[in-house]
């Protein structure tokens, strides 16, 4: 009779063991899931991002007198329409959550808002446009910010993938639109051959914030070959904003060359955006081995 006891309990314990088992690798794989699809949401607000951006600079430059963009222009707006319904998954898994990242409502007012921009973009001065796509680009930055926050970063318990969170939603996404409006501003400066003394100290604050951001972003660890590349891009940025547009001897970079030498800074903070969002994948990859084998060793 013992021994048939024994046996009964030993079974129990190992049945408790294997679902315990079973329960947590569920979890694991759940939030190695929900990782995946939060980092995908992200690409999709990123790319946004950067087409707005790369919108809002041509829309200066042909609002300035160069109609060089204009195709370009157009070709970019249809792209912007083709991406923006990539977020309404996004927005209807967020709507199910009791405090959403972002909404319907939001994405429906976002692209009505977007609309009327490029309905209205011909009547508008440089410094309407400028201002129109900047509202919408902060509001990609903001939902993209909640994502890391709130979503990302619980995933992740190491504070050290913490600071990367940050650096992919937050501190990198933020220096590519200071670039960016620099980008914008400084098109319209080259295309009009001058820089009238509220765009020279708009562009130095412009390229003061984004060496900010940039130190900032360095002092996080793990850095990649890419992020070395986008070091050196901005800098080559704003060496060019200082010396051929801001000093006295007058504008010296025509706005093709200028948009060209911004484009490639912001798209290497781009790239080491993406570096940082493989390293996140990596970095969760590695927290679900160490606990699947911890509980092996428990086991």
């Amino acid at each position: 009779m013992n021994w048939v006891i024994y046996t009964m309990l030993t079974l129990a314990i190992l049945i408790l063991v294997v679902s315990t088992m079973i329960y947590r690798r569920r979890r694991w794989a759940d939030a190695a899931n929900a990782l995946n699809n939060t980092l995908a949401a992200c690409r999709s607000l990123l790319a946004l991002v950067g087409n707005f951006q790369q919108h809002r600079g041509m829309s200066s430059a042909l609002l300035s007198g160069d109609q060089g963009f204009k195709a370009r222009l157009d070709a970019k707006g249809y792209e912007i329409e083709r991406l923006i319904p990539s977020l309404r998954d996004v927005a209807k898994a967020e709507s199910e959550r009791a405090h959403p990242c972002l909404t319907l409502n939001d994405l429906s007012l976002f692209q009505y808002n977007w609309g009327q921009l490029r309905e209205k973009l011909s009547g508008l001065s440089v410094e309407q446009s400028i201002a129109q796509h900047s509202f919408l680009i902060d509001q990609l930055l903001q939902w993209l910010a909640a994502l890391g926050e709130s979503r990302v970063e619980l995933l992740l318990a190491d504070r050290c993938a913490r600071g990367l969170v940050r650096n992919y939603a937050c501190r990198l996404p933020a220096l590519t639109e200071c670039l960016g409006q620099a980008r914008a501003l400084g098109t319209s400066v080259a295309a009009r051959r001058g820089c009238s003394a509220v765009a020279r100290v708009r562009l130095m604050f412009l390229v003061a914030r984004a060496e900010a951001l940039l130190s900032q972003a360095n002092e996080v660890g793990g850095r990649g070959p890419k992020a070395a590349k986008a070091v050196l891009a901005v800098q080559e940025m704003a060496r060019v904003i200082r010396t051929r547009m801001l000093l006295s001897s007058g504008i010296s970079v025509a706005a093709q060359e200028y948009f060209q030498i911004a484009t490639i800074a912001v798209d290497s903070v781009f790239a080491w955006i993406g570096e940082s969002g493989d390293e996140l994948m990596l970095n969760g990859s590695r927290v679900a081995d160490v606990r699947e084998s911890s509980q092996l060793q428990h086991v």
